[in-house]
């Protein structure tokens, strides 16, 4: 049976990251470079909306005994495999794993423009992942 509280928690930090994230997106790029507590904050937080959905998915994957992930990124396979998300939004989401751990392990090489680019055309992935794993619920 999926742990409706861990679930629940999850969606609720990520709808505080989003929201924070959405804020940011007022800024300019210049703004944004400039200003180390903003491109600081949305590094984080995109760092942390990535996880909660990762850590959702994987929970969800263990509750259903779906076969088990290799990778960060097999998790969304696995939920699109088994239609817990659509082919669509797997597609969609591609690549953000492999921007978290970029924000994870490989820090001093963060590319300020990825960043403001990701949080301007990147973010409604993370926000259809939330709403699917609501319907879990």
């Amino acid at each position: 049976m999926v742990r409706k509280e861990l679930i629940t928690a999850r969606l609720e930090r990520l709808g505080d990251y989003m929201k924070t994230l959405k804020a940011i997106r007022k800024y300019s790029l210049d703004n944004f470079k400039n200003d180390v507590f903003i491109h600081a904050t949305t590094e984080r937080y995109l760092q942390l909306a990535i996880e909660c959905v990762l850590d959702i998915g994987n929970h969800i994957i263990s509750d259903r005994g779906f076969r088990k992930p290799d990778t960060y990124a097999e998790i969304f396979e696995i939920l699109a495999e088994n239609k817990i998300i659509t082919k669509k939004l797997l597609k969609e989401i591609e690549g953000m794993v492999a921007f978290r751990n970029i924000l994870v392990h490989d820090y001093l090489r963060v590319d300020l423009d990825k960043v403001y680019d990701i949080l301007h055309k990147r973010l409604m992935p993370l926000e259809k992942l939330g709403t699917a794993f609501s319907r879990l619920l």
